[in-house]
């Protein structure tokens, strides 16, 4: 499907809000004519993703792989790692794999440390949504990237954050919702289903 198809599509079929965060991953964001200001905050962010992409930024580390204790599940302590299960990139979303785990977080209040993802945005401060995804060193975010390596960010009413490149710890309710972030109609680049399958409805990043 050609960006411009998958533009109209979302702007159809998907929220201003969620088409905002999802189309600017593939649109050029040098492009917006929203003013100076507005501008010079993209530049910048675009700035800050090439240092990220480079390993430049502070803090910039490969993520081990670990999975969370029950106890710490219990706790709403979790990784991305425990967001796993069996899907191939770009692969539609079944939702019969699903595992245990995913299935006992749903609704529940957790803490998640991943990277905010620069692309997704449009302005550096009192952001109200955006793409938390953990750091690999690779794209992990919409066309070929896996569903379990992202997770949507809506921040609650009243509450926003800053972009920063250094790694952040979203505290929120955790939901699973494999309708919101569906490419419309069902039907996205290379044969996915979805651009995201999880949520956090965020209280708190620090």
């Amino acid at each position: 499907m050609a960006h411009s198809d998958v533009n109209f599509a979302m702007k159809t079929f998907i929220s201003p809000s969620v088409y905002l965060v999802i189309a600017s991953a593939w649109m050029a964001p040098c492009s917006t004519t929203r003013g100076d200001e507005t501008q010079q905050d993209v530049r910048s962010i675009i700035e800050q993703r090439r240092a990220i992409m480079r390993g430049e930024a502070e803090g910039r580390a490969k993520v081990e792989v670990r999975k969370s204790s029950q106890a710490d599940l219990e706790k709403g302590k979790i990784t991305f790692d425990d967001l796993k299960f069996d899907i191939e990139k770009d692969e539609p979303f079944d939702p019969s794999k699903l595992t245990k785990t995913l299935k006992f977080l749903n609704g529940r209040k957790v803490k998640l440390s991943g990277y905010i993802l620069p692309s997704t945005l449009f302005k550096e401060t009192n952001i109200e949504q955006f793409v938390l995804v953990r750091d690999n060193l690779e794209c992990c975010f919409g066309p070929g990237a896996a569903l379990f390596d992202c997770v949507m960010v809506e921040m609650v009413p009243g509450k926003t954050t800053d972009f920063v490149t250094r790694p952040v710890t979203v505290e929120g309710k955790f939901v699973y919702d494999p309708d919101k972030y569906k490419y419309p109609p069902g039907a996205g680049p290379n044969g996915a289903s979805h651009f995201a399958i999880f949520r956090i409805e965020g209280v708190q990043v620090r």
